[in-house]
């Protein structure tokens, strides 16, 4: 059965609202005392590993459409996408307000020169907020060809994001990896389109 435009619409509720309730959540367990004794981290893991879910959602609606036959299903990719611009900006936010501190960001190029992790995470969201800010029609129809080149850099994030999470942990665990291998598989499935660029 194919998907009619009609469907899409309510997939398109039930993402947003797949975007919107978990900060919903975070909102009422900040408010309820439910994180560890280190608050801070956990909000920033969890705005982090949210805004990674939404990019990795985001690289499989092509092959899923594709092996679906569910050409309808690209038009969700946008919205998956602004998504995980919307929690990498939450994620940011985080650390700049909860690690650092407002009265402390002149402290920020430092962190970023003792800790390179950060530096990907930062490349990672300005990569992110140049595609989310180029993410409408009239942006495409005026950038033409180079619309594209710029929103292959979505694989460049698939790369950097889950490098900065594996390399912000302190000790080695199974979710950074799972999202690393995730990156990895949805990147792989499309080796025939890199290899074309190789060309």
């Amino acid at each position: 059965m194919r998907l009619t435009a009609k469907n899409i619409t309510w997939l398109k509720v039930a993402l947003h609202l797949a975007g919107l309730l978990p900060f919903i959540w975070l909102f009422w367990a900040a408010n309820q005392g439910y994180f560890s004794a280190d608050p801070a981290k956990d909000i920033q893991h969890f705005t982090g590993r949210m805004a990674l879910k939404f990019l990795l959602a985001s690289l499989l609606v092509a092959p899923l459409a594709r092996v679906a036959r569910q050409p309808l299903l690209i038009r969700t990719r946008r919205l998956l996408g602004l998504w995980c611009f919307a929690w990498a900006t939450l994620h940011l936010t985080s650390y700049i307000l909860l690690e650092l501190g407002i009265n402390n960001l002149q402290l920020l190029g430092q962190e970023l020169t003792s800790r390179p992790y950060l530096t990907l995470g930062l490349l990672s969201w300005l990569i992110l907020l140049a595609l989310a800010a180029t993410s409408t029609q009239w942006a495409q129809r005026k950038l033409g060809k180079r619309w594209q080149l710029l929103h292959n850099c979505v694989y460049l994030v698939a790369i950097l994001a889950p490098i900065h999470y594996l390399w912000s942990v302190k000790i080695l665990s199974p979710q950074p990896v799972i999202y690393a291998l995730l990156a990895a598989l949805l990147l792989a499935w499309r080796y025939k389109k890199f290899r074309q660029w190789l060309r």
